[in-house]
């Protein structure tokens, strides 16, 4: 099994990083897009498991809607708050033309109206089919477009991406092979039997070491870099058992099979699903060189 999972995890850690570092924001927006289609869908197949079946097409048109606005966000200017602190203009429509991420959340709901009151589906299937949409679109899809808008940000967006996947590829290596080896005090047995707290561990040390080695090559004061490293692990390790809860409840042990060692391509991302808007708020919002 370790085989396999290194085998697989090798070339697509390699194109990520091409990606990342010398790919533009719209390739790794197109990118992206599919991952989360592939991530979505599997989603979605967990709550088929359980009777719950999405409004796949409207969903998943709402979700490439989501990443094209964070890609044309790049632009958009910033306001003062107090404390100093930064934030982007939240309005529903910005000057360029491009709908803000409020638009297009509302645009989802009015398709969720419309798609309720015409579909022809048997009415038992109403609550269902628009609760596992919604929570597609906002557990799965939302949170993932922020690497886009963290890959747009300047001379520095590409590398404090690649920090944000380094921390959680790092950080999951660690959690595995120090589970594997020394591991014998369960993290969260009713979720994820496998997991421990020696792996835990571990896996956030191993963290604030990738902040120090990425500290040369990015211009943030190391005690940030290490917060952000810290912040960023907690939250992919979170994201872990949250799908880990995602599959215990659809009574499914993979979200898919499509990466073999690994699973689905939900199994992969889980961890950056959270990690990735956790280190673009702690940019954007704490440390900012525009603050």
């Amino acid at each position: 099994m370790t085989w396999k999972r290194v085998a697989t995890a090798a070339p697509l850690i390699l194109i990520a990083v091409g990606v990342v570092l010398w790919g533009s924001t719209a390739l790794l927006a197109l990118a992206l897009a599919l991952v989360t289609m592939v991530a979505l869908f599997e989603y979605f197949a967990l709550g088929e498991a359980i009777g719950h079946r999405a409004y796949r097409f409207w969903t998943a048109t709402c979700a490439l809607l989501l990443i094209y606005v964070q890609w044309l966000m790049g632009d958009v200017p910033t306001y003062k708050l107090s404390g100093g602190l930064t934030a982007y203009q939240r309005i529903w429509w910005f000057s360029n033309g491009a709908p803000s991420l409020e638009g297009v959340f509302f645009f989802f709901v009015l398709g969720i109206a419309a798609i309720t009151l015409f579909t022809k589906r048997p009415l038992v299937e109403t609550l269902p089919a628009a609760g596992i949409s919604c929570s597609g679109l906002i557990l799965v899809a939302f949170p993932l477009s922020f690497a886009v808008r963290l890959h747009g940000t300047g001379r520095e967006g590409p590398l404090l991406l690649l920090f944000a996947l380094v921390i959680t590829w790092v950080g999951d290596s660690a959690a595995y092979f120090t589970g594997r080896s020394i591991g014998k005090h369960a993290l969260a047995p009713h979720l994820s039997p496998k997991k421990t707290w020696e792996g835990t561990a571990a896996s956030f040390v191993c963290s604030l070491i990738v902040a120090l080695i990425f500290s040369p090559f990015i211009t943030v004061p190391l005690p940030h870099l290490l917060v952000m490293a810290a912040l960023g692990n907690v939250a992919g390790q979170v994201g872990d058992l949250l799908e880990s809860a995602y599959k215990r409840s659809a009574g499914i042990k993979d979200s898919g099979r499509i990466l073999p060692g690994h699973g689905g391509v939900l199994d992969r991302i889980d961890a950056l699903i959270l990690a990735i808007p956790v280190v673009w708020y702690y940019w954007i919002l704490i440390y900012s060189p525009r603050s």
